[in-house]
């Protein structure tokens, strides 16, 4: 069982920045992407960002690239998204999340099997 506890969030000004970040287990880190997807009122769910434990390279959705970045901490067992220039269209609840499979965030037929409890991050003046 991999479990992913989240971390950060909040309330933020438009331009502002934040930092989420998922704490897991060395072995999940190695064998498995990681990243966040989220979810807005009304909206579908959308795949946001995540590193890929095979190649290391990292997916951004293109409404976040250039403004949020992925990075894998190996000391604590951690996966952190840096959140910068926030919009208020990037208010949303934040799941971390681990797959098998990298096509994942931009494929629904993948599965992903571990989801973390989820976290607000609301962007308002």
């Amino acid at each position: 069982q991999v479990h992913l506890v989240q971390t950060g969030g909040g309330l933020v000004q438009p331009g502002g920045s934040l930092r989420l970040s998922c704490v897991t287990s060395a072995d999940a880190l190695d064998t498995l992407a990681i990243g966040w997807f989220r979810q807005a009122p009304g909206k579908e769910r959308e795949g946001v960002s995540c590193i890929s434990a095979r190649t290391g390279n990292a997916y951004y959705a293109d409404s976040v690239k250039g403004r949020f970045r992925i990075t894998k901490d190996r000391v604590e067992n951690m996966v952190h998204l840096q959140m910068n220039s926030l919009k208020p269209e990037d208010t949303a609840v934040y799941y971390c999340a681990a797959s098998t499979y990298d096509e994942a965030w931009v494929d629904e037929n993948y599965d992903i099997e571990y989801w973390g409890k989820g976290t607000l991050v609301t962007v308002s003046p």
